[in-house]
């Protein structure tokens, strides 16, 4: 961030200053694309900048970058070309075949396919906790542990975990804590500051918000860390481009604004679902009647934008919900400011069938956008009867 706005902390003058200093040469106050591949140098060895080749390293990214790390209030920020990507590169810098990691029974499929079908073949083992309980996941860890991984709330089922209690337990037992904070966003939430070692964020979703760009992001607070993500973000090379970086910098920009809004229309969406009757249940934190809803409101500024139903007649009821709507866009991802109805057992989390965090048939997931609430709610009652 510059000089100009270094004493500035607000979250809301973050997300718009903190790397988006003004182009030097024309006085831009939009970082500009810097679509290049190459750069030349100073004499042999004498890099400009910094800059080398743009897998290495890129104005663009680099601003994007600066900004993810003070909105995380961390020490550096990566950005990377899908949140997958990201999860990669940090699973393949902190582990070594033979070591273990214990993974939440509710997370992302992709996630859950990356530890199953990928991580697993180069012989790295996974346990399955309920992240809410610190106790079953301090029982869950092994003398090979070596990363307890959360998301909160998580996906598709909306659970919330204790970050500062997980912190405690990693940090006894000598562990990493990650802690995916996509579906919060650090408007909403900020685990480095609860005791996380690593934020993962899918910047496609919240971070971007448009539905117009695929990218990934970790954000760490130990420096030394920070440096071996670097060299392999660099060794293993699935950086975001340039112009993907410079959407998800620009979309941050409004992330407060839109995530304000995202919650204001969800809790009315949450609201309603709980008195329809062909709800039979409505997974949402700020719902006092939600196991996590003490400490989502501990932890949360808001309670954020997803909410998760399940309705009454099964598997075909729920897809015939999904197959209703008008407003609500079907399709996966989420984040962007237009609203999007899932089916998580057949789309979002067919991956995780057969397995311990298969989600139940009859679930449908929202992701509540920022257009009239009133508007939402009417095609809600359509689709529902």
């Amino acid at each position: 961030m510059s000089d100009q706005h270094s004493d500035q902390h607000s979250f809301e003058t973050l997300a718009i200053h903190a790397g988006n200093t003004a182009d030097p040469l024309t006085g831009a106050v939009v970082p500009p694309i810097y679509q290049v591949s190459t750069y030349k140098q100073d004499g042999v060895g004498g890099l400009r900048g910094g800059y080398e080749y743009s897998r290495s390293a890129n104005p663009t990214r680099t601003a994007l970058e600066e900004n993810l790390a003070a909105l995380e209030g961390g020490s550096l920020g990566l950005a990377f070309a899908s949140g997958l990507a990201a999860e990669d590169c940090l699973l393949r810098t902190l582990l070594s075949p033979g070591d273990h990691v214990v993974i939440p029974n509710d997370a992302y499929g992709g996630t859950f396919r990356l530890f199953a079908k990928v991580v697993s073949r180069w012989g790295v083992e996974f346990s399955v906790a309920d992240s809410s309980d610190p106790a079953a996941v301090r029982a869950a860890l092994t003398p090979k542990t070596k990363v307890i991984w959360v998301e909160t709330p998580s996906n598709p089922l909306l659970g919330i975990s204790d970050i500062q209690a997980l912190a405690g337990v990693a940090r006894a037992a000598g562990v990493r804590l990650v802690v995916d904070n996509t579906f919060a966003s650090p408007y909403l939430q900020q685990p480095l500051a609860l005791g996380a070692d690593v934020v993962v964020h899918s910047t496609t979703k919240y971070m971007g918000g448009h539905s117009d760009v695929v990218g990934g992001a970790l954000v760490v607070s130990d420096p030394a860390l920070g440096e071996e993500l670097t060299y392999h973000q660099n060794a293993m090379g699935a950086v975001a481009g340039p112009f993907d970086a410079w959407l998800v910098l620009r979309g941050i920009k409004t992330l407060a604004v839109r995530m304000d809004r995202h919650s204001e229309n969800a809790t009315r969406v949450a609201d309603m679902l709980t008195r329809h009757p062909r709800v039979t249940q409505v997974l949402y934190p700020g719902l006092p009647e939600h196991p996590g809803h003490e400490t989502a409101a501990k932890q949360m500024k808001a309670f954020g934008g997803m909410v998760s139903f399940r309705v009454e007649g099964g598997e075909a009821a729920a897809v015939e919900v999904c197959n209703r709507a008008k407003l609500f866009t079907l399709g996966e991802s989420l984040g962007g400011v237009e609203s999007l109805i899932e089916h998580p057992g057949r789309m979002t989390h067919a991956s995780a069938a057969g397995s311990a965090l298969e989600v139940p048939a009859d679930l449908v997931r929202l992701s509540v956008g920022i257009e009239s609430g009133d508007d939402l709610l009417a095609d809600l009652k359509q689709m529902l009867g």
